[in-house]
């Protein structure tokens, strides 16, 4: 509560007083200053809280700009008086900000459309990206049927997967899937440990919540520094997918780290993990990747 209402104090009184100083002192404006710092995340996000708050129209509305990155550049430059032709330092480095800061913003969206979109059995698509899954978990089996018990050895709870998705839809498969596909070694190994006579664990079902783990740290603002520091530009859905993988394998290793006694201590340890990953991600310099031998 303290930092909420010091956070107001601070945008609606101090900061202007601030500005005018330092503008007076250095004689650049705001967005320049912070150009002349150091990149990364800690630009970016430094940026967006700028224009955020500002009392202009044109550069409040720069950081919700859907299509034309472009204009938008030319409107605050224009707005501080920024010769575009001599200053092309700061219109490269607003730009790529500007990128960073609304292709959060529609990757957002474009996850949560996926997760909303419920898991449909009639769904041909559907039907071969399941199909496609057990493929590459298990190459050397087949299904005897598509309703069968089977599914139980890549971590499904019953008989039929698609009542496993329900919680984050599409997106649940497309996680497990991309991990399975692109990081192939890596979802065996996680596959096998979860087959552990003890403390094993539904590695499908625990890929499924850590989904949900990603899309709260998403929807939350927590990705910023981490997907401002990986790519300089837009980022995209296999953006996402490679956080994933960064998590689930991640939490596998915490997993047997911490011995719990059985899989009925799971939430419990799930959430220490999220604090884990939380506070990781609290690091402005901050890139949690998978690395991995295979090309993707």
């Amino acid at each position: 509560m303290f930092g909420y209402m010091w956070q107001y104090i601070y945008s609606t009184f101090f900061r202007c007083w601030l500005k005018w100083i330092l503008r007076h002192l250095t004689g650049k404006c705001e967005l320049k200053r912070i150009f002349d710092g150091p990149g990364g995340a800690k630009r970016t996000r430094m940026i967006e809280f700028s224009l955020e708050c500002s009392k202009n129209k044109s550069l409040r509305s720069a950081v919700h700009c859907e299509n034309d990155v472009d204009k938008s550049v030319a409107d605050v430059m224009k707005e501080k008086k920024i010769n575009e032709h001599k200053d092309v330092r700061f219109k490269t480095h607003l730009k790529v900000c500007l990128l960073q800061i609304t292709g959060y913003k529609k990757l957002y969206l474009e996850v949560e459309d996926l997760r909303k979109q419920p898991y449909d059995s009639g769904n041909q698509k559907h039907e071969e990206q399941l199909m496609e899954l057990w493929d590459l978990l298990k190459p050397k089996e087949k299904l005897k049927s598509r309703i069968t018990k089977q599914w139980g050895d890549i971590g499904f709870q019953g008989d039929d997967p698609k009542t496993d998705f329900r919680g984050m839809g599409m997106l649940g498969l497309a996680n497990l899937l991309y991990f399975s596909h692109h990081y192939t070694e890596e979802a065996f190994q996680v596959l096998s440990h979860s087959y552990h006579p003890k403390i094993g664990y539904s590695y499908a079902i625990v890929g499924i919540n850590l989904t949900e783990m990603a899309y709260s740290l998403l929807r939350s603002g927590a990705l910023k520094s981490q997907l401002y520091n990986l790519v300089s530009g837009s980022p995209q859905m296999q953006h996402f997918h490679q956080f994933f993988c960064y998590l689930i394998y991640e939490f596998d290793k915490f997993w047997f780290e911490e011995e719990p006694e059985n899989i009925m201590h799971f939430n419990h340890f799930r959430e220490k993990f999220h604090s884990k990953v939380t506070v990781l991600l609290s690091d402005p310099d901050t890139v949690l990747v998978l690395k991995s031998t295979k090309n993707h």
